[in-house]
Order: C-alpha cells, then structure tokens, then sequence
C-alpha cells in the first residue's frame, strides 16, 4: 500500500512540475517571441491610444499630447475594403488562381482623431473614404500585381499568406507616404 502511494505521490509531483515547465514557456513564448509568429494572443506592452507629450502652438509650458500613431495597434484605426481580387498565379499550366478579399487598416491622418466627438469623427471618417476613393485604383494596382507574381508553393502556407501580409503593408506604405497602413486582414482566400 505505501508503495501505491509513494507512486501516486512522484507521479502527482511529476505532472505539477511539467504543467509548471510548460505553463511557463507558453508565458516566455507569448511574451518574448516576435508578433508575427502565431500566438493565442497579443499582449498589448502599452495603452492602445499611448500619450506622448509634444509642443503644440500656443502650449508655452509643452504640456500638450498627442497620440502616436506611428504605432497605432490593429484594431484601433479605420478600415478600407478593397473587395475581393481573382488573379491567375504564376504557373506553366496557368490553371492556378488566387480569389482573396483584402481589408486594409489605416492610422487616421489627423492625430487628433482620437480626441474627436462623434460628430467631428464621422465627418474625418467621410472625407478619409473619399480619399481612399480616390486612391483605390492604386492600391488595386498595388495589390493585383502582387497577387499575379506569387505562385501555389508561396501562397498556401499560413507563413506565406503572413509574408503577403508584410508585402501588401509594405508596398502600400511607400506607393502612399502620406497614409499608413496598420495591419491588412484577408476576408476570403482561396487559392486552386
């Protein structure tokens, strides 16, 4: 009977310390591996609208703030839906076709947008589309030619559609200095 016992008691203490080990290096994994790998969440290592103090004219003391949108989380900015693209992939055959839905997350242009009522919010938010209106047919030049230059090895993959991600933010961002984008979310990708 004590030797039922005893074991009861090493194995008990075994699966605490591995539960221990293990709980802790999902802790260590979520909190010290880079965003773009895969987690269960993102912690958040400062407030979503984070105040940096700046000179604003008629502040004699620089005491005025404002929001850094430079760093602006996704979730937090305003969203453009470019609809949905069907593109041939490179392929010898040219029988493989990409069919994605890209929404594109965009830091607000006035920094002040945060500090808006509603009414002012709406207002910025109208003449935002207007101008993203404007600018689709660049994105969407942006995004089809990317989408035609990526093959069925590259796109498949979850670390493929993440590199296409990356891409998109990136060529946006420099074809269009004067927005920045802030996370591109895919609402349909279909890849045959």
């Amino acid at each position: 009977m004590k030797n039922i016992l005893g074991l009861i008691t090493k194995i008990l203490l075994g699966l605490a310390l591995f539960i221990l080990v293990v709980t802790n290096l999902a802790i260590a994994y979520i909190f010290f591996a880079p965003d773009t790998f895969p987690k269960p969440f993102y912690p958040l290592y400062a407030l979503p609208q984070q105040m940096t103090p700046t000179t604003e004219e008629g502040d004699e003391h620089g005491k005025g703030e404002q929001i850094d949108i430079a760093h602006l989380p996704p979730g937090q900015g305003l969203m453009v839906d470019t609809g949905s693209k069907i593109v041939n992939l490179v392929d010898p055959s040219g029988r493989k076709y990409l069919r994605v839905g890209v929404v594109l997350e965009f830091a607000p242009t006035d920094p002040a947008y945060f500090e808006m009522n509603e009414e002012e919010k709406k207002a910025f938010i109208t003449t935002f589309n207007q101008e993203m209106e404007s600018r689709l047919p660049v994105i969407n030049d942006i995004l089809i030619t990317l989408f035609a230059s990526q093959t069925f090895e590259k796109v498949y993959t979850a670390e493929g559609k993440e590199h296409l991600r990356q891409q998109i933010k990136e060529m946006i961002n420099q074809q269009l200095p004067e927005y920045h984008v802030i996370y591109v979310y895919f609402t349909e990708f279909v890849v045959q």
